[in-house]
């Protein structure tokens, strides 16, 4: 029997995409696994239970932690993918915008993590792997807000895995660079458009379209995601995808100075100090 055979998996945001491929993953691994979407969906996969779970609703969130407690009694691994990305300029995007995508990104990861973290306590055992991005790691102009979201993402789980640690609970972060989804293509635009920005946004635009056609596939992140979740003593963070560990290298080692300018002229940038 796989060792993993008993144990319960929830993956939120898995209609699709990297959380999809996730929850394939760990179902091939021998966990019993549960993907959550924001509304019903028919399951892509009849070996994945989907259920309906708002992350931005507390007592959704509730709700379907209690579904897969009730059912399994007991829950092993929570991984955090539900998200999405904003396009834009930094101001061109209202409070009320922001707002609406850090409820997902962040206090979405927040809410099931509070909700699950008194049942691992209480089995003395657990792992949460949260999908992060490079875009936690470095700048992100024309999608600032979503990068300050993975900010976010990377000091809360840092801390948070000092804090749960001595209670047989390890919080992981996967960072992926650009994957072949549909993250693209359900970006939402910010909802102030200024024109000072036009050329510049075009250019970012262009440079997503680029990237995507040479993006990792779903199913490179969702390996690293299981070696996360499984590995004996986990690391703090994974990169997914050769181009996610290239930059990674590149924003620890090469000096502040040359690393801004490269990062300019990849983005298309003008060449200023």
């Amino acid at each position: 029997m796989n060792q993993t055979s008993s144990k319960t998996a929830i993956v939120t945001g898995a209609s699709s995409g990297i959380g999809l491929e996730t929850a394939r993953a760990l179902r091939a691994a021998g966990y019993r696994v549960f993907g959550t979407s924001r509304k019903p969906v028919p399951a892509a996969d009849a070996a994945i239970r989907m259920l309906a779970c708002d992350v931005t609703d507390d007592a959704s969130v509730a709700a379907m932690i209690e579904t897969v407690f009730g059912e399994t009694g007991r829950i092993d691994l929570l991984v955090n993918n539900a998200g999405f990305g904003i396009s834009g300029a930094a101001e061109e995007s209202s409070i009320a915008q922001a707002q609406a995508m850090f409820d997902v990104n962040v206090f979405g990861i927040i809410r099931t993590i509070r909700a699950v973290l008194p049942i691992m306590r209480a089995q003395e055992n657990g792992r949460i792997v949260n999908i992060s991005s490079v875009m936690g790691l470095i700048p992100a102009p024309y999608m600032a807000l979503y990068g300050a979201s993975k900010h976010a993402v990377e000091g809360y789980s840092e801390s948070l895995d000092h804090e749960v640690r001595g209670q047989g609970i390890r919080v992981v972060l996967v960072e992926p660079a650009f994957t072949r989804t549909a993250f693209d293509r359900n970006l939402v635009r910010s909802d102030t458009q200024l024109d000072v920005y036009d050329l510049e946004r075009a250019g970012r635009d262009h440079f997503i379209s680029a990237a995507m056609k040479t993006a990792d596939a779903p199913e490179v992140v969702a390996t690293v995601v299981l070696t996360a979740a499984t590995a004996a003593a986990p690391k703090r963070r994974y990169t997914a995808g050769s181009k996610a560990r290239q930059i990674s290298l590149l924003r620890r080692f090469v000096p502040a100075g040359a690393f801004d300018k490269s990062f300019r002229k990849e983005m298309h940038l003008p060449a200023v100090p």
